[in-house]
């Protein structure tokens, strides 16, 4: 098995995001958002719960395979960074343990992921997080104020990342047009 396989097998989350994903992806055309939303709830786990609320009130990318995608990109290392990040905070949840912010930085690293975002702060994008954020979540997680540092950070986090990677590819890009000129105007001189 390669390390992609172990790495989803380790996250909890993977297989019913999966499935969810499958099931969502398909019902999506002609299903409302509210129900949506209770689907990606019913099967995902806490994020699930979660992203099920803004996949609701929100629809969009919210509402559809690309978010589950997401999701799936979600790796141990990830989970460790804000592990470490979390247990290091001096505004931690005294009272809780990592489990409990968990859903808040998968929130705000899945969140990153919408191309609806890209470029946008946190502060802008915080509305539509927030109503995923119900009362029966902000009773087993902590309500959003005490949550919201954790979701900026993984946001912020992720879409730095997000944004590294592009120029990095641009710089590739351009690279490699520059290469195809070089090459061309080689050709022409040989001639």
């Amino acid at each position: 098995m390669d390390d992609m396989h172990d790495e989803r097998r380790d996250n909890p989350d993977t297989e019913h995001s999966r499935l969810t994903g499958d099931q969502v992806g398909e019902a999506v055309t002609g299903v409302s958002g509210a129900i949506v939303g209770a689907a990606i709830g019913s099967l995902g786990g806490p994020i699930g719960t979660v992203v099920g609320g803004i996949a609701g009130a929100v629809g969009g990318w919210w509402a559809g395979r690309a978010v589950v995608d997401a999701a799936e990109e979600y790796t141990l290392d990830d989970e460790a960074v804000y592990r470490n990040h979390y247990d290091n905070s001096p505004v931690r949840l005294a009272d809780r343990k990592f489990d409990a912010a968990r859903p808040a930085f998968r929130l705000g690293h899945i969140a990153a992921r919408n191309p609806d975002y890209r470029g946008r702060s946190f502060v802008d994008v915080e509305p539509d997080l927030r109503k995923g954020w119900d009362s029966s979540t902000s009773k087993l997680y902590g309500d959003w104020a005490r949550v919201r540092g954790y979701v900026n950070d993984a946001y912020d986090r992720k879409m730095n990342m997000i944004e590294r990677e592009q120029l990095r590819e641009k710089a590739s890009n351009a690279a490699d047009e520059d290469t195809r000129r070089l090459n061309t105007n080689a050709d022409l001189n040989l001639y």
